[in-house]
């Protein structure tokens, strides 16, 4: 394996790192010939690595999930990289829950991503994009890929793996593949395995990416392809992390103020969450890769604890770490039953811990302090 730091002195935050996998075998039988792993770390390795907190992004989430502290020495396009806010800024820091200066936090992309892991906008072994050919790779898969990430980073045991959504999942599957490397385990607004309604929400999406012209069977050039498909999925993606009742609160009927132009498409106009949605399509269109969320969206619709394990509970019933579940009390994508589940078909059935909010799924992104306590009181 061979890791590349960015040259920024002993202890630089935030910073996105790569580290060469070598060839992967996946669980479909094929093999990546060269896969990597992007990650950043905040605070220091202990000399026994007992303090190591691993970190699990949602669906579209990258490497980046808290601010970082780099040397003076640093380019200055590095400093502004890693001082920007990340995605858990609330939870991870200096003095937050998930504390910089007593924990070693690490955070990779996913396997099959594209913010710098191996995934379909990566070139192939012919130096060509993999596109359409990049093959399937399973959330036991990317749990495979950054087992090795710890193995290069000399951590035999993670102290936590917490994640939410998708990363609820991948946590949760860490537990399960690699019980002797997990002490304790916190998932979050994440279920045992994917439900009939997150596959159907999930086919929806990957038709509107598939059924954009652009599309071209995955093989699109790079900075190009289905953006509009794209925009839609995210749209319908958008809807469910979010809660009826934060929806009505904040846009309820009312009308969004555009220009002739927007009034002679639309004939009456928009309504102000309809400019809300086509906004969030179009940031995620700017920063994201279709194949790539085809590619995770498959891999969270494949998720199944129990899968080739005799069931849930049997593929539960091989872990030895300490549990937290926790679920968002408005979650419409992962509705709070499925948090309940997982909680009471573990060896050791814990009560769940709930996250009030009117956000919905989102919930676990912007309810930091309550999470922050919830980890606080039980794992950390």
């Amino acid at each position: 394996m061979t890791a590349v730091a960015a040259p920024v002195g002993t202890r630089a935050e935030g910073v996105v790192r790569t580290l060469g996998l070598g060839p992967l075998a996946l669980e479909s039988g094929q093999v990546l010939p060269a896969a990597s792993l992007a990650y950043e770390t905040w605070g220091e390795l202990a000399p026994d690595a007992s303090n190591a907190v691993l970190v699990l992004h949602a669906l579209t989430g990258d490497t980046h999930a808290a601010a970082g502290r780099v040397g003076p020495e640093a380019p200055e396009q590095t400093r502004l990289a890693a001082s920007r806010p990340g995605w858990w800024e609330g939870l991870i820091g200096p003095g937050r829950a998930i504390d910089t200066d007593r924990y070693f936090v690490v955070c990779p992309n996913m396997l099959g991503g594209c913010d710098g892991s191996t995934g379909p906008c990566s070139p192939g072994p012919d130096g060509r994009i993999w596109g359409s050919r990049f093959p399937r790779a399973s959330l036991r898969d990317a749990v495979a890929a950054e087992a090795l990430l710890a193995d290069a980073l000399g951590i035999d045991r993670w102290h936590l793996v917490v994640g939410g959504s998708l990363g609820g999942c991948r946590a949760a599957e860490w537990a399960v593949s690699f019980p002797e490397r997990v002490r304790a385990c916190a998932v979050v607004a994440a279920g045992p395995a994917a439900t009939a309604e997150q596959i159907a929400w999930g086919h929806a999406q990957a038709l509107a990416i598939r059924q954009d012209p652009e599309f071209r069977d995955g093989d699109y050039p790079l900075g190009a392809g289905p953006v509009r498909g794209l925009e839609l999925a995210r749209r319908i993606a958008h809807i469910t992390y979010r809660s009826p009742a934060e929806l009505d609160r904040r846009f309820g009927r009312r009308g969004q103020e555009g220009t002739e132009e927007d009034r002679a498409v639309h004939g009456r106009g928009r309504y102000r969450v309809e400019s809300y949605l086509d906004h969030q399509g179009r940031q995620l269109a700017r920063r994201f890769d279709a194949n790539a969320y085809l590619g995770l969206t498959e891999a969270l619709l494949g998720h199944d604890l129990g899968r080739g394990r005799g069931g849930l509970r049997a593929g539960l019933a091989r872990t030895t770490c300490r549990w937290t579940v926790a679920a968002v009390d408005s979650d419409r994508l992962f509705h709070p039953e499925q948090s309940e589940l997982l909680a009471a078909s573990l060896p050791r059935p814990v009560r769940v811990r709930r996250i009030a909010s009117t956000r919905g799924h989102d919930g676990f992104l912007t309810e930091t302090q309550q999470l922050g306590r919830i980890l606080t009181e039980t794992v950390l």
